[in-house]
């Protein structure tokens, strides 16, 4: 099968699931109901291709949350090998922050700045569609593999190369919603940073004696500090004075974690000790997973601990927002189910059903099941587009530009030429 075929082949696909979204029971309430929420009627006449395409990419649905390209396959007889092929590609596609390395007859050399590697990509659109995209842009798409073949399924988003800083800052806020982009697709890559958290497990151990501290926000960012300190450069602090716990352990609204995209990267890399309230925070480390940083880890384990889980305050709340926060893995909550006997009594008390911890894991924390997703803390220390975005958040904007391409010691002078460590100026909280 030539080029020709194959793209024509992949397009008929798609086309087919275009089909089923408009016209099968299971799924065109909610494609009818998708479209008035992005707007798509008579006075704002967005293509329904256009629609589409994102709604089946981006859509779960049902008790399980199955994608739209699974309930396709479910739904859809008689369908040849290699159509139900491209159809569970398309269910894998990737989606990141590429630059524009070459521009080809059939279609782009791009390197993918999250997870480092370079694709030689098939257009299935006619290469006019591009006119105006050149070597050094940035475009935010989604690619598929198929039979080792990599094509272009769409286009979000573009950036001219002037614009490389936005590119670099919006593919390190990918990492943290999503950090197995770093090293999804790479296996080498994959390999590195499993290598680091095995080593830095045996660290944590040694230095805390336990996998999990519990202390205030205040003292976080401290406690980790020392810890990084000690895992690079084998230099052992006290650190008794920064355990401490809250006066009261409650769960509650946080206003610092409420982010617009605009200031988000700046928040999520940010400390804990700015925050204005106090609350607990838990120091975790994953032998599997990484560092993991828990607003409120302390009350979600106490409220299965004490006597009366009630009088803690929005102990409800504090349960749906471990389950339901994507940040936190299968693992995390396997981890506290075991430690409490009460664990899912409680919970399905709040939740007013009947899971067993399978279920549990199932409903809430499919993703994690499903792959393996390393924490974004540990994560982007191995990030090459969160090592050259170090020098551009907005309150480093004066500062020289930093190069990344040496590492950095957190005992070194800080490149941009402050005079402070690299630890206590832009590398603080990292």
């Amino acid at each position: 099968m030539n080029i020709q075929e194959r793209t024509d082949k992949i397009n008929g696909v798609i086309k087919n699931i275009a089909e089923f979204i408009q016209t099968h029971d299971s799924v065109k309430g909610d494609f009818n109901e998708y479209l008035r929420t992005v707007g798509a009627n008579a006075k704002n006449p967005i293509p329904i291709q256009t629609v589409a395409f994102g709604y089946i990419l981006e859509r779960n649905l049902g008790e399980d949350l199955k994608s739209i390209p699974q309930l396709y396959l479910e739904n859809t007889k008689q369908l040849e090998k290699e159509e139900k092929d491209i159809v569970e590609a398309i269910d894998n596609s990737i989606s990141s922050v590429f630059e524009i390395k070459k521009v080809t007859k059939a279609g782009f050399d791009l390197l993918n700045i999250v997870n480092e590697r370079r694709y030689l990509i098939t257009s299935l659109m006619k290469m006019t569609t591009f006119r105006g995209l050149g070597v050094g842009d940035f475009i935010v798409a989604r690619i598929v593999n198929i039979g080792g073949d990599y094509y272009l399924l769409e286009i979000s988003g573009v950036l001219p190369a002037t614009k490389k800083d936005d590119a670099y800052r919006f593919a390190v806020a990918k990492i943290i919603q999503n950090p197995e982009l770093v090293y999804l697709d790479n296996p080498e890559k994959q390999k590195e940073i499993e290598e680091d958290v095995a080593d830095i497990y045996k660290k944590f151990v040694e230095f805390f004696g336990t996998t999990e501290v519990i202390t205030t926000n205040k003292h976080a960012d401290d406690l980790i500090g020392i810890f990084n300190d000690y895992a690079e450069g084998g230099e052992k602090k006290d650190y008794k004075d920064l355990i401490e716990e809250p006066e009261e352990y409650k769960y509650f609204n946080v206003s610092e974690f409420n982010n617009s995209y605009d200031n988000f990267l700046e928040n999520s890399l940010g400390g804990f000790s700015s925050h204005k309230e106090t609350y607990d925070v838990g120091i975790i480390y994953d032998e599997e997973l990484g560092l993991y940083a828990i607003p409120f880890y302390g009350t979600f384990n106490k409220i299965f601990e004490v006597k009366d889980y009630t009088k803690i305050l929005n102990y409800d709340a504090c349960i749906r927002y471990f389950l339901q926060n994507d940040k936190y893995s299968a693992n995390l909550i396997r981890t506290v189910a075991n430690k409490h006997k009460s664990f899912m009594g409680i919970v399905n008390s709040v939740l007013a059903r009947n899971y067993t911890l399978e279920d549990l894991l199932k409903k809430y924390k499919r993703r994690y099941i499903k792959n393996k997703i390393i924490s974004s803390t540990t994560v982007l220390y191995r990030s090459n587009a969160f090592s050259s975005t170090l020098g551009i958040i907005e309150d480093n904007e004066n500062k020289p530009q930093i190069d990344l391409t040496k590492k950095i010691g957190r005992n070194d002078p800080c490149p941009c030429g402050s005079g402070k460590k690299f630890k206590k100026c832009c590398g603080a909280n990292l």
